[in-house]
């Protein structure tokens, strides 16, 4: 069996944070509970494009919504006229757990914009770094990472 490798992510934030360009027709939300089905779906989508896997619905609903570093506040959601197109999913730890944008907003713009979000609301938090992991073979991702100032930290096995 071969075991998965990701990579440990980092963004100073005392660094300065590029001005962020929505995608035209992007409102900003945060999670609220009758939003759980759209968000999962989505993560469904997104994780069976970049790796990793995602809880079943109810599984997945109670983890998040009870987890300690939960807050709804950092699980930013990006609606279009269609629907949920983004989700950022942060712990109050200042750490990204999950970026997620559905294909027909790819390409836009909206997964950076959602990024460099996050990175402001950890900096008004007067947090002084904010991390993520991302798989070793996800290249585009880490690209995106990488372009708004993140940088390897190092690398681990992906948990089983």
């Amino acid at each position: 069996m071969t075991r998965d490798f990701c990579f440990l992510m980092r963004r100073n934030l005392a660094e300065a944070v590029p001005a962020i360009i929505w995608p035209q027709g992007i409102v900003l939300s945060e999670y609220r509970p009758e939003l759980a089905t759209d968000v999962h779906r989505l993560m469904e989508l997104g994780y069976a494009q970049g790796g990793g896997r995602v809880p079943a619905l109810d599984v997945w609903q109670r983890r998040f919504e009870t987890d300690p570093e939960y807050d709804p506040t950092l699980c930013f959601i990006a609606l279009d006229a269609d629907g949920i197109v983004g989700v950022c999913q942060c712990w109050t730890s200042a750490y990204i757990k999950s970026l997620v944008v559905h294909s027909r907003a790819q390409g836009l713009g909206l997964g950076r914009a959602l990024l460099l979000h996050a990175f402001n609301v950890f900096a008004q938090r007067r947090e002084g770094f904010v991390d993520l992991k991302v798989l070793e073979d996800n290249l585009r991702a880490q690209r995106l990472y990488e372009s708004a100032g993140m940088y390897v930290v190092r690398r681990e096995p992906v948990p089983v």
